[in-house]
């Protein structure tokens, strides 16, 4: 298997950033996700939130745990640090990189499985902790790693790729980390960039548990039975001498909006989603609002999107637990170890 590597050469005349950067040095190794997958544009719109925030490559970290969406980290910031964690367990890694080292900027990249399933539990602790991070959900609905079933985020409504039905309601993630006491709470699409790549700005810019749950439709697993692009036609049609799969290529989904209106999004399979953009007079300040209005628009058949949620009175985790200014990873021995005087007074207290 061979991969097209991106040229290290650029035109000398690329706009810069503050830092005397260029886009291409937000970027990562080349995509290997399906051709038109929201994911990529996802990618780019944190690339462009971190040019034009004239934000240093290497104090960023990126965080992910498993799934076509934690693979994305790769994708953008090459020159940040990196975690790949196992399945579900990017916010406990997140919770601790943080604490070590207050003084980087922490991106989560998860999924719909990885966050709402497996991962479930922790992403409440990192929510109601405030851990001082942006955490993005890429959500298809599906795990197209494991082939397209569905996953806790599908709509109970919607038919999987061979007719099979959904016997599940959906959990609403946006609306869950309202509950569990995010204090930056929005929803985008991976195809609208001029809402996306302002809403992650202002969510890097939070101090605080950010939150986003992007909606990123599936290229290969939405796509319905009866087309002559499908997985099916081809596996019917085709006499190979090898086991392969075909992804046809897709063009990316894009959709541009007013503020207060509503736009059907075609999906690649010829199904629809409902998309309602927040209009200029919404109120994020108010949880039990925010949350009413996520659940009114759920039963018109539509998805919210903006800025639903933000809280700027609320502190983060480092400041709930009185910690040093200083990253953890700073301190020495004399600073970690109690004299005998002190540790004596701790051991009274305790008493």
């Amino acid at each position: 298997m061979s991969y097209i590597a991106k040229p290290k050469f650029h035109h000398p005349n690329l706009p810069r950033n503050g830092l005397g950067l260029t886009r291409r040095d937000y970027e990562g190794a080349m995509s290997t996700l399906c051709a038109g997958c929201g994911h990529d544009s996802v990618s780019a719109a944190i690339v462009e939130a971190c040019f034009e925030l004239n934000l240093p490559a290497h104090k960023l970290a990126k965080m992910s745990g498993i799934g076509c969406s934690s693979k994305t980290p790769t994708y953008f910031l090459s020159k940040s640090h990196g975690f790949n964690s196992v399945h579900g367990r990017m916010p406990s890694v997140a919770t601790g990189a943080n604490l070590a080292n207050n003084e980087l900027k922490y991106i989560g990249v998860s999924g719909d499985g990885d966050t709402a399933s497996i991962g479930f539990g922790q992403f409440a602790h990192a929510v109601r902790r405030q851990v001082d991070m942006l955490y993005i959900v890429e959500n298809n609905g599906t795990y197209g790693l494991t082939k397209g079933q569905f996953s806790a985020t599908n709509d109970r409504v919607s038919l999987g790729r061979k007719g099979q039905k959904n016997a599940f309601d959906s959990i609403d993630l946006a609306a869950m980390a309202i509950q569990l006491g995010a204090s930056f709470v929005g929803r985008g699409f991976s195809g609208d960039k001029e809402q996306l790549v302002p809403m992650i700005k202002a969510a890097l810019s939070h101090k605080g548990f950010a939150f986003i749950d992007v909606i990123s439709p599936c290229v290969t697993f939405n796509n319905h039975n009866g087309s002559t692009k499908s997985f099916e036609f081809f596996r019917d049609n085709e006499r190979s001498i090898t086991a392969t799969d075909y992804i046809a290529p897709r063009e990316s989904i894009t959709a541009e909006y007013e503020e207060g209106s509503v736009i059907d999004v075609t999906l690649h399979d010829s199904s629809k989603v409902r998309l309602r953009k927040l209009d200029a007079n919404y109120d994020p300040s108010d949880s039990a609002a925010a949350l009413q209005h996520i659940m009114k628009h759920e039963e018109l058949g539509e998805v919210a999107t903006g800025l639903l949620y933000l809280n700027v009175e609320d502190t983060e985790l480092k400041e709930k637990m009185d910690m040093v200014n200083v990253p953890l990873n700073s301190l020495g021995v004399a600073e970690l170890r109690p004299d005998s005087n002190k540790l004596e007074s701790i051991n009274k207290s305790l008493r």
